[in-house]
């Protein structure tokens, strides 16, 4: 097979695996729950936290942020891997997550997370020469769930604002943010607001669990 196709291939099988990775499940089995009966079915940081409370769920938090870390550092640093090869292990880490085969595999349905802490994951290190973009969408992140203790609405707001941003600065050109970013940021936050569907629309009704009130 061609090298060309062998090598994007290759790191989008490998990190999508990276991503499929169940760590809420896994976390809730050490306490002897299943995260995909408990509340939103969900496998992330939020419903983590509802399920077992916030010790347990900043470390799913915590885990699966650095699974989106190390798809992107594994992505870059395999034999021959261009810049690029970066944005391509960020996008299967995040669709792991989100659609996981393993979940698959444990409870015979394809589910997962919602992609907010993975995504924040490929967000520090694909950005990292850009501190002052990580620095302004995480201050929002967290202000906006100190304010509403809504965590589904600062996701939204930071992804979408970042999103925006950052297509901004790539049309201008401005702070040498490479013109393949675009790829990225638009796919995975597409993926972020799909995923949070129900969340938006639980919102606009008044009926969206706030950050500490307990999963049943």
């Amino acid at each position: 097979m061609d090298q060309s196709i062998l090598l994007p291939l290759f790191t989008f099988l490998v990190c999508y695996v990276i991503g499929s990775m169940p760590t809420a499940y896994l976390i809730g089995r050490i306490n002897r729950i299943n995260i995909f009966q408990i509340g939103s079915g969900n496998m992330g940081a939020a419903n983590a936290i509802r399920a077992m409370g916030m010790k347990w769920g900043v470390l799913v938090w915590i885990i699966d942020t650095l699974k989106g870390v190390l798809a992107v550092a594994l992505a870059w640093n395999l034999p021959g891997a261009p810049l690029s090869n970066g944005v391509i292990g960020a996008i299967a880490v995040v669709i792991g997550h989100n659609w996981s085969f393993i979940a698959a595999l444990i409870t015979g349905k394809i589910r997962g997370g919602k992609g907010a802490a993975t995504a924040g994951g490929t967000w520090l290190i694909l950005m990292a020469p850009w501190w002052q973009i990580i620095v302004i969408t995480l201050s929002l992140w967290g202000a906006i769930v100190l304010l509403t203790r809504y965590v589904s609405l600062a996701v939204l707001v930071s992804v979408g604002i970042g999103t925006i941003w950052v297509m901004v600065l790539i049309s201008q050109g401005s702070m040498g943010i490479p013109s393949f970013y675009a790829f990225y940021i638009l796919i995975v936050g597409s993926m972020i607001f799909y995923r949070h569907r129900e969340n938006i629309k639980s919102l606009l009704a008044g009926r969206e669990r706030r950050l500490g009130e307990r999963a049943h």
